[in-house]
């Protein structure tokens, strides 16, 4: 790359100043120029984790890492090997910011405040020489006598390599312009929502959490475990999300109205463990209310509540549980079904399933396969991971191998 040249990173969120911060890191003789459209930099980072911001999960193989995304897995797993979480890791520690794990795996800055993440990018991109234009987003882009022509809210601008990292688009109309380049872009759906239980009382048990629940989608052989969440408007939690992350199309395309099959028990042999308490129970305090046993592992206003979902007494007198009554109650604690109407969107994160075909996208340089010269990173993507530091690790990972490969990237006349 001659002296001279200008790299352009249109999009100011993680991935964007990843790519930034790697293209002038590997090539301190170039310009490169960040371009965001509002004035709000980095603002998912700003809000991720109730405003800790969740930088990436703890699982460093790229083959385990990959399968937490339903759109993906099999590009991200060359990613990942490329630059991925241990490299992540090692970067922030680099600049001053430690990590640390918590028990689920979510990893968390030290300082337990985004703002300390955002500090960390922003003086990175100021010390590598980045040129930081806010308030002026791109509305066109196209190749022309071997330079981009972009037209910015500030007027004209060349460049000799873009990156484009603007995030995903709820609409398909959204990305008509990368479209308009020759990409074929997955039309996008929304990725990580609760579900809405309208009119359903098991919502008066709001606040209330399930440790370990198996949901499946009925109709389908999608499943997903873990913690559930019962809020004012339905279910969300880990268990929810998954399923609404893998389900995404397929919810879409029902139009958000189902039933969703839910094992309070969990699926480590919940049942059996239920019979077990039963039996010791009904031998050792014959009379003790059903309300009141110990050893059911639900919070008690949940218990309480599927006793009264199967139609039996709380004060019913353990002895006195029949055979039917029992496997009712089973029934119940297995095959609970509730009808969902609707979607919320989880917190103020918005993730879409959808974006640019990975087909057009070389993984190891995130180069369009259609136009040299030209790289994706982040949501812009048809990638999108579960909850839990996912979503950041793969705006990450595509943003440093995407700056790094246009600061390397020959001329793109010749096709690489």
């Amino acid at each position: 790359m001659a002296d001279g040249q200008r790299i352009v990173v249109v999009g100011g969120g993680a991935a964007g100043f990843m790519a930034a911060i790697a293209a002038r890191s590997f090539r301190p003789d170039a310009s490169v120029v960040l371009y965001e459209r509002s004035e709000k930099w980095l603002a998912k980072v700003r809000i991720s984790g109730g405003g800790r911001c969740n930088v990436t999960h703890d699982r460093s193989d790229p083959k385990q890492l990959a399968r937490n995304y339903p759109r993906g897995e099999a590009f991200l797993r060359k990613v990942f090997k490329a630059w991925g979480q241990p490299e992540t890791v090692k970067w922030f520690a680099a600049q001053g910011l430690g990590l640390k794990a918590e028990k689920d795996g979510r990893m968390f800055p030290l300082s337990d405040d985004s703002a300390s993440v955002i500090a960390v990018l922003w003086n990175a991109a100021e010390r590598a020489g980045v040129e930081l234009r806010a308030r002026n987003g791109i509305s066109s882009l196209r190749f022309r006598e071997d330079r981009w022509h972009l037209t910015s809210a500030a007027g004209p601008l060349e460049a000799d390599r873009v990156v484009l990292a603007t995030g995903g688009s709820p609409k398909i109309e959204g990305l008509a312009w990368i479209a308009a380049l020759g990409h074929a872009i997955v039309p996008p759906v929304p990725s990580l929502f609760t579900f809405d239980l309208v009119d359903d009382p098991v919502r008066q048990l709001m606040g209330v959490v399930a440790p370990e629940v198996r949901l499946r989608l009925e109709g389908s052989g999608l499943e997903s475990t873990g913690p559930l969440l019962i809020t004012h408007w339905g279910f969300s939690g880990p268990a929810v999300l998954r399923l609404s992350a893998f389900g995404a199309r397929i919810l879409h395309d029902l139009d958000y109205r189902f039933t969703v099959q839910v094992n309070w028990l969990g699926v480590d042999g919940g049942p059996h463990r239920f019979r077990e308490v039963l039996r010791t129970v009904s031998t050792t305090h014959p009379h003790r209310h059903l309300a009141n046993i110990e050893g059911i592992e639900l919070p008690k206003r949940l218990w309480e509540y599927l006793l009264g979902r199967a139609g039996i007494a709380l004060d019913k007198p353990v002895g006195e549980l029949g055979r039917k009554d029992t496997e009712r109650l089973l029934d119940v604690l297995v095959n609970d079904r509730y009808r969902a109407n609707g979607k919320t969107t989880f917190k103020e994160e918005f993730v879409t399933a959808g974006g640019v075909s990975l087909d057009q996208v070389d993984p190891l340089t995130m180069e369009s396969r259609i136009l040299p010269g030209l790289h994706f990173a982040g949501e812009l993507l048809d990638i999108d991971g579960i909850t839990g530091g996912f979503n950041f690790q793969a705006a990450w990972s595509t943003g440093w191998l995407a700056g790094k490969a246009a600061a390397a990237l020959s001329d793109p006349r010749s096709g690489r």
